[in-house]
């Protein structure tokens, strides 16, 4: 085919393309694309056939969503935020079905009467768009960055149909009062999809009752990743390592680490205590000074102390970043990422934040905490611990194997 026919191609192609965002399809003639790409119809008709046919080639040329699954593959390594992320794909979905509103309309009032051929073309293309956002999905859930019951595809599906749902409610339709703007939209989207479909693990790791997730597949760290990932914290200075420290010795989620506030310690020479707040509950965790075999101070002399008291600023925020403002859940993030780098856990990925928590609960059941006990220290009920009671047991029974080989028969 010389560059000539190329041109006029992709010339029929964009002057459809126009006058059906425009116009619609229906009210859109063949003679109209023509003029348009300043062709004559007996060239549209040996390229296409009909107006349906040029159609067809609308739908399964536009790059405008492959490109837009295409970028959000790219920001699945590194993960990055995972909220923001899909934020923006919702967002720059919705601006570019808003850039054709006519031929949304159009597909969506008129696919009826559309040949077969273009419905099972329009079927492919969004298929092409689930495609990417599983792809994207499913790299970052094997990452550890989230967790969930359903299959990446399935997400992708629910994700992409919500979108086209709303912009077809908007684009259809006038005076609702479903939402807010476009924005209260995205934001409950993501919040729904992140905290409902999936867990992240970076915002609320297995935190019951802000996450509303149940573990299903525990991945605790083993004592000595644990000892090297504190011991990297302490080479960064005492913040970094307080930091490690808590989420080692106490068990809380990023989200709830990023919450603490000063006035949330509590500590004697019998006990040191965290006070965990969040809407309509409040409850208190151990600060451990023991940590998988090995001890981390006192209950009065520990890492997490000895940072407060080396404070001199007049912040509430238990911990801060290098300006001194209140930590970001996306900065205590980036410092997990700095302790652990170079370390692999036994499965060969790089340890998750996520993963300290879940250490600290299967240490305790290892320790000999009742599921009832750690249901009250966790917030979560004990179904939703099921999975680290499991887990408990069976290193338990690997430890006692290992103990047994050590007697003679």
């Amino acid at each position: 085919m010389s560059s000539q026919l190329i041109s006029t191609r992709q010339r029929l192609i964009q002057a459809a393309l126009e006058l059906f965002s425009a116009q619609g399809v229906s009210a859109t003639t063949t003679r109209q694309i023509a003029e348009k790409a300043e062709v004559n119809e007996v060239t549209l008709f040996r390229n296409f056939g009909n107006k349906h046919g040029l159609l067809l080639a609308v739908l399964e040329e536009s790059a405008a969503f492959k490109d837009l699954g295409e970028s959000l593959v790219r920001r699945a390594t590194p993960p990055g935020n995972v909220y923001q992320a899909l934020k923006d794909y919702a967002s720059d979905s919705l601006l570019a079905l808003e850039r054709v509103p006519e031929f949304v309309r159009s597909v969506v009032g008129e696919a009826d009467q559309f040949p077969a051929e273009n419905r099972r073309a329009l079927g492919r293309g969004v298929t092409e768009a689930n495609r990417y956002v599983a792809q994207y999905l499913a790299t970052v859930i094997q990452q550890g960055h989230l967790n969930t019951y359903l299959p990446a595809e399935k997400l992708a599906s629910l994700l992409n149909g919500m979108i086209l749902g709303y912009a077809v409610i908007e684009f259809t339709s006038e005076f609702h009062e479903l939402w807010e703007d476009r924005d209260d939209f995205l934001e409950n989207l993501v919040e729904l999809f992140l905290h409902g479909a999936m867990s992240s693990s970076e915002e609320s790791a297995t935190n019951c009752l802000q996450g509303g997730f149940i573990t299903t597949d525990v991945a605790d760290l083993p004592a000595s990743l644990v000892h090297e990932i504190l011991q990297q914290a302490r080479k960064l200075g005492i913040r970094d390592y307080a930091l490690a420290y808590v989420l080692f010795g106490a068990g809380l989620s990023a989200t709830e680490i990023i919450s603490l506030e000063r006035s949330h310690q509590i500590y004697d020479t019998q006990g040191h205590f965290l006070q965990i707040t969040i809407p309509g509950f409040v409850r208190q965790v151990p600060v451990n000074q023991w940590i998988l075999g090995k001890r981390y101070g006192s209950y009065t002399n520990n890492p997490l102390i000895k940072w407060l008291k080396s404070r001199k600023d007049a912040q509430t925020a238990m911990f801060l970043n290098e300006t001194g403002k209140p930590l970001s859940e996306s900065e205590l993030q980036t410092r997990w990422q700095v302790w652990s780098e170079g370390l692999l856990t036994p499965q060969g990925q790089k340890p998750s934040v996520a993963q300290a928590q879940q250490t600290w609960r299967v240490e305790m059941l290892m320790r000999g905490i009742t599921l009832e006990n750690l249901s009250i220290l966790t917030g979560c009920d004990r179904s939703q611990l099921q999975a680290y009671a499991r887990r408990a047991r069976e290193k338990a029974a690997l430890e006692q194997a290992t103990r047994l080989d050590h007697k003679p028969g």
